[in-house]
């Protein structure tokens, strides 16, 4: 069949690249891509949230089938339009996209199901919030509702910097997304990543990540969409993944499906592994962005039936297998990210990276512009591994990262610390 991804970014490029492997696909589209996912497929130039172009270029080119990468899309109703089309895909409907559209929909919807997560209250007002994160005190978590590009989240280490936080939510920083506030309790603990396909009723777990969040080494520095990560995770132990599918994403699965809203796709949890137990964080309804690039590295299966059968609700058929070495990735991220960053610098040494054993460089924000790549956005490379070990990943990756020529950019240099130090811990 023919398959259309839509998306431009490393999480992209990684689907894209696993899905081209399979022998089910006879020409793969990617709608808008970039300068490396132009290696594996047709790269088409088509707005994510332009449904109507989407649908006609379907019809044009037979599409049997479409992946859809981002949120923007999933949350503005593009899976329900292509069901209305008749056009098969992979992701959640609208309405089961709030899991990731409003934090509000979801914390209310774990405290009627009695999943465990952060006490929370939820605010249309600035002084009731500033009242709640006095009463509760610092630190506190303070979010905007709805979709903010990873950014809507402020740790306040003390309750002027909750109010601070507020007031900026209110004042439209975030726009849409900022209409409502979400207070959190501040949980301690270890974080983890965990994926489960879903198929409206049947959940079928992935292999384990961890990401970084913090932009720089020690993690220091602001919050960004993620500068690393690493699978599997040894933090999470098959009794706690096996407590998680239990508590956390079986549960979700079963709520959704009683509202009437069956979840389809991806789930994404964001875990907090504290001293009673997994809690949830906050779902997102898509793969993570950089862990799918070190899920798709280790997948052994073809990805192609499994996001079918979570389409057509045959997940409970599939198995997927995944191969016991480790992987991680690096983020090369242009000078300046999270804040104002420079565009259209050029990156030489890509062949010579990709040329050292079990490396793959993921592109993110990159264009292809002649026989030139440049950066185009902020984080722009994922350089990926495999290794015996995640130790032996990380010196990988590290070794190809060497070898980028890249003065715009810049990379964390102990991505997978956690990992490697509990690896080199006697057993």
């Amino acid at each position: 069949m023919n398959v259309l991804v839509i998306g431009s970014g490393g999480r992209e490029h990684a689907l894209s690249w696993k899905i081209a492997a399979s022998p089910l696909v006879e020409k793969l589209y990617c709608a808008p891509g970039n300068g490396g996912i132009a290696q594996v497929a047709e790269c088409v130039p088509l707005k994510p949230l332009d449904f109507d172009a989407i649908v006609k270029f379907c019809r044009d080119k037979d599409i049997g089938f479409v992946v859809v990468g981002p949120e923007d899309p999933l949350v503005a109703g593009l899976v329900d339009r292509l069901d209305a089309e008749g056009i098969k895909s992979f992701g959640p409907s609208a309405a089961a996209a709030q899991l990731e559209g409003s934090k509000g929909f979801t914390k209310d919807l774990c405290a009627e199901f009695n999943i465990p997560t952060a006490a929370y209250g939820r605010f249309s007002q600035a002084a009731a919030a500033k009242e709640f994160a006095r009463a509760k005190g610092a630190p506190i978590v303070v979010k905007a509702d709805g979709l903010a590009a990873g950014k809507g989240v402020i740790i306040a280490m003390t309750i002027g910097e909750a109010e601070e936080a507020i007031d900026e939510i209110f004042s439209g920083r975030f726009g849409k997304a900022g209409a409502e506030v979400v207070i959190e309790e501040f949980m301690e603990g270890e974080e983890a990543s965990f994926f489960a396909l879903c198929d409206g009723t049947t959940a079928l777990a992935l292999a384990t990540a961890q990401d970084h969040k913090r932009v720089f080494d020690n993690d220091e520095g602001p919050n960004t969409g993620g500068m690393g990560a690493y699978s599997p995770a040894p933090v999470l132990t098959p009794e706690l993944v096996e407590r998680v599918m239990r508590e956390i994403i079986e549960p979700t699965v079963a709520a959704m499906k009683s509202r009437g809203t069956p979840f389809k796709g991806v789930l994404f949890a964001g875990l907090m592994l504290t001293k009673d137990g997994p809690k949830l964080i906050e779902y997102n309804a898509r793969f993570g962005d950089p862990e799918t690039q070190v899920l798709m590295t280790r997948l052994a299966s073809d990805i192609l039936p499994a996001l079918i059968a979570s389409h057509d609700g045959t997940l409970g058929d599939v198995a997927l297998n995944w191969k016991d070495e480790a992987a991680l990735t690096v983020v090369m991220a242009a000078n300046g990210y999270p804040g104002d960053y420079a565009r259209d610098t050029e990156i030489g040494g890509l062949e010579a990276a990709s040329g050292v054993p079990g490396v793959q460089v993921f592109h993110a924000g990159t264009r292809a512009d002649g026989g030139r790549i440049l950066a185009n956005g902020g984080r722009v490379l994922n350089v990926t591994a495999t290794g015996k070990t995640v130790g032996d990943a990380q010196a990988q990756a590290y070794k190809a990262v060497a070898l980028i020529d890249w003065p715009g950019g810049f990379c964390r240099k102990d991505i997978g610390w956690r990992a490697v130090a509990r690896e080199k811990q006697p057993v």
